[in-house]
């Protein structure tokens, strides 16, 4: 099987001030398709050649293949929840404000959590077998698919993600990230 870069859902000027068109030629155009070029590379005559992404990435153990496939998975599932500002047809599903007191309560702990993370990688929405959710914080390519999780939110706190607009004011970024989520796509996903 050969895995493709997938399709932006919108134009790359469509997430206006919040990403621009330059931050997403870069992370979506290099960044991401770098990942899908590795891992192509990696995958023929092993037993991950036939597998889908999520296959590879919940058999793979830690190195080269799984590191590549995680990479392709993550940020396609952070590119498809975003949306031109003002744009989501939908609000956040209201077991988000059942579980964690308010949607107001729930940004901040996300935000806290994501700027908390030191280094590089991933702050995640999942929900556990019993449908309770909580955060989960990934370093570098991790995937909480990896625990049996299920993903439901993804937001990619690596500098490649921001750093072209915010240098390194990751705060700022995660406070404007909220202003181009899609929550239609984000709900269908609980």
């Amino acid at each position: 099987m050969t895995h493709q870069l997938p399709v932006l859902p919108y134009a790359q000027t469509a997430l206006g001030e919040v990403l621009s068109a330059h931050t997403l030629q870069f992370h979506h155009g290099k960044h991401h398709q770098t990942y899908v070029d590795n891992l192509n590379k990696l995958i023929p005559g092993t037993e991950y050649e036939s597998l889908s992404l999520e296959a590879i990435v919940a058999k793979a153990p830690d190195g080269a293949v799984f590191n590549n496939a995680a990479q392709v998975w993550n940020h396609t599932f952070y590119f498809e929840a975003l949306c031109a500002p003002g744009s989501s047809t939908s609000a956040p599903c209201a077991c988000i404000a059942e579980q964690f007191g308010s949607f107001e309560a729930f940004k901040e702990a996300f935000n806290k959590s994501a700027i908390g993370l030191f280094g590089s990688g991933w702050t995640w929405l999942v929900k556990d077998g019993d449908g309770k959710l909580s955060l989960v914080n990934e370093s570098n390519a991790g995937n909480p698919l990896r625990k049996g999780l299920k993903p439901i939110l993804c937001v990619d706190v690596w500098e490649h993600a921001y750093y072209l607009d915010y240098q390194n004011r990751r705060a700022e970024y995660l406070n404007k990230i909220w202003d181009i989520l899609n929550w239609t796509v984000i709900n269908k996903r609980f």
